[in-house]
């Protein structure tokens, strides 16, 4: 009775032991949603529908994709972190929620370190400084010069208080030397319009909101933020290139709740890199200045890691604070 026993007791430990690979290789086994921590038609919204689309093509299990914006996307992200680790939650993220913003809120409703499983990153965009034709200047060096020369007579435009849009221009200002004033504004489509007006004389915003804007003659692109000329805008140099070495490229990535199994981490993030390096996928980011860039948690964290050392420093220069 007692040998029974313990072959009874070896099987079920065995077939315990096997349920999350089980689970994995089963993926999806019901509806999933996607949460998105910013409202519908935001950049994330776009790139988690056209994912979402793709994964419900592929895999014949429905994908819906939710909104719950809030708090500089803390709102969403959170509720990807309370969820059940069962695969049927997944969500979009970016570098505020996973990183810019432990550096601005004295408290978040979860621990982007603890309480979320990185999966992969999903896309780039490239940031881009412009400024208002009137300026006159005609390069970023340029700018630098003028800026620096007339301390606190110019403004910059921003999507909001601890945006990547105000680290981008306030890390400028630093590495310069130069002092600006931040006006921020609900959304970039505003902060375009003031820097056409002349409300604002410069911006480092999503290149897709700039771009559309060039043919008025009213504002002139300076340069991109990234690391490397964007194979989008191959014709744009680089802040580097202009002399001030200032990256602030945005990016979104694909995380869920802390606690789902190794196995299935790696199968979302499979069916998700394919869909998002699909050629369909490719054209319709493209169209608006995206590149996928999938790759592993490991990477992931990384990456989360380097920007919160980038931004530290230009956060405490500029005393920039939430609550």
């Amino acid at each position: 009775m007692k040998r029974r026993i313990g072959v009874l007791c070896a099987i079920l430990l065995g077939v315990l032991a096997g349920m999350p690979s089980a689970f994995a290789q089963d993926w999806p086994t019901r509806t999933v949603r996607i949460i998105v921590p910013f409202a519908a038609g935001a950049t994330p919204d776009v790139v988690a529908r056209l994912i979402a689309d793709q994964l419900q093509e592929r895999l014949n299990q429905p994908f819906i994709v939710e909104n719950k914006p809030g708090a500089s996307g803390n709102t969403g992200t959170d509720a990807v972190a309370k969820a059940a680790p069962d695969g049927s939650t997944i969500g979009i993220s970016i570098g505020g929620p996973l990183a810019i913003n432990t550096l601005l809120f004295g408290k978040l409703p979860y621990d982007p370190n603890k309480d979320l499983s990185l999966i992969t990153m999903l896309v780039t965009q490239p940031s881009a400084l412009a400024i208002n034709a009137s300026l006159g200047v005609k390069s970023t060096a340029e700018l630098i010069d003028l800026i620096k020369r007339n301390p606190g007579k110019y403004t910059y435009g921003s999507i909001g208080v601890g945006s990547l849009s105000q680290l981008a221009m306030e890390a400028i200002a630093l590495k310069s030397g130069a002092k600006l004033v931040h006006v921020p504004y609900p959304s970039s489509p505003q902060a375009i319009q003031a820097l056409i007006r002349n409300d604002v004389q410069m911006v480092c915003l999503p290149a897709i909101s700039i771009v559309p804007q060039l043919g008025s003659g009213a504002i002139k692109l300076l340069a991109v933020s990234t690391a490397e000329r964007s194979a989008l805008l191959p014709g744009v140099p680089t802040l580097k290139e202009g002399g001030i070495d200032v990256e602030a490229d945005a990016w979104m990535g694909l995380v869920a709740p802390a606690g789902l199994p190794d196995a299935t981490v790696q199968r979302i993030g499979k069916f998700v890199d394919e869909a998002i390096t699909s050629r369909v996928v490719r054209e319709k980011l493209t169209a608006q200045l995206m590149e996928p860039i999938p790759d592993t948690p490991a990477e992931f964290r990384a990456r989360i890691n380097a920007d919160i050392a980038r931004w530290t420093p230009v956060i405490e220069a500029a005393k920039i604070k939430i609550n």
